[in-house]
C-alpha cells in the first residue's frame, strides 16, 4: 500500500518519469519505511530494557568464566544503540570493573555492530532470515574476536589506572509502574531518533543516487561476485569511514541490487559501524597502539571471513 501511494505521488502528482522518478520515488519510500521501524523497533527495545540494570550485568559478569562473559557481553551489545565511538565510555566502565579485557571487547565490537538500530534496518529491508544469520555471524565476531584478545594477555597495554569500583555491584530491583515504563521508552526512542534521522537522511539519499544514476555493470565489475578480493577491498575501504548502521544500511540495499554480493556489502557494513578511525583516536588515549592494532587486526580478519562465508552460503 506504501509502495502505491509512493508511485502516485511521484508519478501522477509530481509528473516524475525516467531515473528521476526512480531517484525520488526510492529516496521517499525508503526514507518513511525506515523511519517507521527505527521507532517502532526502538520503542519495543527500550521497553525491554527497562527491566534490566547496566551495574547489575557488569556484577553478573564479574567472577564468572571469560568465555561467559564474552558470549553475554556479545549479547549485552544488541541492547545498546552505539556506534563504534559512543560504546567507548560503557567499554572504559567494564575496564574500570576489572571484567577482563577480552570480555569488553566482545561488547565494543558487538555493541554497534548488532544493536537495535541495525537490526531493525536489516529486518525492514531485506527481511528475518538474512537479519538472522546476520546477527549470528556479528556475534561470532564479537565473542571470538574478545576471546582471542582475552588470551593474549594484554593487560599491561592498558594506559589508565584502573582503580578497583568502591562497594559491591549488586542487582539493583527496578521497580516502575507500566505507565512509566512507556513514558521513558518513548522518550528514549525519540532521543535516539532525533540523533539519527539525519544519518538514515544522507544515507537515503545517497542510496538513492546510486539506485538510479550508477550502472549496475560498474558494481558487479568491482564487487559482483566474480571479484575474489571484493570482500577484502569493501573492508579496507570501510574501516577508513565512520558512520552507524542508520547512515550505511540504504547503501547496503542499493549496493546489493546493483548487483555487489551480500557478504560484501554486508562486510562493509560490518567494517564501517565495528571499527572506524574515529574509534582508534579515541582509544588511544585508552590503550597502547599495539592493542588497538590487534583489536583492529583480528576483528577486521573475521569480518573478511565472515564475509566470504555470507557469500557462500547465499
Amino acid at each position: 500500500m506504501w509502495k502505491e501511494t509512493v508511485d502516485y505521488l511521484t508519478i501522477n502528482i509530481l509528473g516524475l518519469s525516467g531515473r528521476v522518478n526512480d531517484t525520488i520515488n526510492f529516496f521517499i519510500y525508503d526514507t518513511i519505511k525506515i523511519w517507521f521501524l527505527l521507532i517502532i523497533i526502538i520503542f519495543a527495545v527500550s521497553y525491554l530494557r527497562t527491566h534490566f540494570n547496566t551495574e547489575y550485568v557488569r556484577a553478573h559478569l564479574q567472577g564468572k568464566s571469560e568465555f561467559y562473559g564474552n558470549v553475554l557481553a556479545a549479547l549485552f551489545g544488541i541492547i545498546t544503540p552505539f556506534c563504534s565511538c559512543s560504546a567507548i565510555p560503557l567499554f572504559l566502565g567494564f575496564v574500570q570493573a576489572r571484567i577482563p579485557l577480552g570480555v569488553t571487547f566482545s561488547f565494543l565490537i558487538s555493541s554497534p555492530m548488532n544493536n537495535e538500530i541495525a537490526i531493525a534496518l536489516l529486518f525492514g529491508l531485506f527481511g528475518w532470515k538474512i537479519t538472522a544469520v546476520y546477527i549470528g555471524f556479528g556475534l561470532f565476531v564479537a565473542i571470538f574476536g574478545g576471546y582471542f584478545i582475552g588470551r593474549l594477555n594484554m593487560e599491561k597495554y592498558i594506559l589508565i589506572p584502573v582503580k578497583p569500583l568502591e562497594g559491591e555491584l549488586g542487582e539493583v530491583k527496578i521497580k516502575m509502574t507500566f505507565k512509566q515504563r512507556v513514558k521513558e521508552s518513548w522518550e528514549y526512542t525519540w532521543d535516539i531518533f532525533k540523533k539519527i534521522w539525519l544519518y538514515v537522511l544522507i544515507g537515503v539519499g545517497i542510496g538513492a543516487f546510486i539506485h538510479g544514476y550508477v550502472p549496475s555493470d560498474l558494481i558487479v565489475k568491482y564487487a559482483g561476485k566474480d571479484n575474489p578480493f571484493a570482500v577484502l577491498v569493501a573492508v579496507l575501504a570501510g574501516i577508513p569511514m565512520y558512520s552507524n548502521a542508520a547512515g550505511v544500511m540504504p547503501l547496503v540495499q542499493v549496493l546489493t541490487a546493483k548487483g555487489m554480493a551480500l557478504g560484501t556489502a554486508l562486510s562493509f557494513m560490518m567494517a564501517i559501524t565495528a571499527l572506524s578511525l574515529p574509534e582508534a583516536m579515541i582509544l588511544k588515549k585508552i590503550l597502547h597502539i599495539k592493542l588497538i592494532a590487534i583489536f583492529f587486526g583480528i576483528v577486521g580478519l573475521g569480518i573478511i571471513g565472515v564475509g566470504y562465508l555470507f557469500n557462500f552460503i547465499l
